[in-house]
């Protein structure tokens, strides 16, 4: 079992989750997070910490894209490990349906 952050994660982009990380598995995109699931080590102390709700154990049923999304993107995109300022109008976008088809970017954010 891993971890995946799922489309809530999209636009709200909250890094509570980074900041507790014992072994630092969160990569950044543009406007959402991923955790690399050959790094993660299931150990759920970020499931708790995100405000949005947006991460799972890829064991829920429904989450196989997701599994894939997070392993290609963590390949990408840069390691994050320090907690930043969410986007100003990320209350706006938390729980909004259908944000992987409006909004998903696959460009890299900055990472730490």
């Amino acid at each position: 079992m891993t971890y995946v952050v799922t489309d809530n994660c999209i636009k709200c982009k909250y890094t509570d989750c980074v900041e507790v990380c014992p072994v630092d598995c969160f990569y950044e995109g543009e406007n959402m997070l991923v955790i690399h699931p050959d790094e993660c080590i299931d150990c759920g102390v970020c499931e708790p910490e995100c405000p949005a709700e947006a991460i799972k154990p890829d064991t829920e049923d429904g989450l196989e894209r997701w599994v894939e999304i997070n392993a290609e993107y963590a390949g990408k995109w840069p390691n994050i490990t320090q907690k930043k300022e969410p986007p100003a109008d990320a209350a706006e976008f938390d729980g909004e349906e259908g944000k992987m088809e409006k909004y998903f970017s696959a460009a890299p954010g900055e990472g730490d």
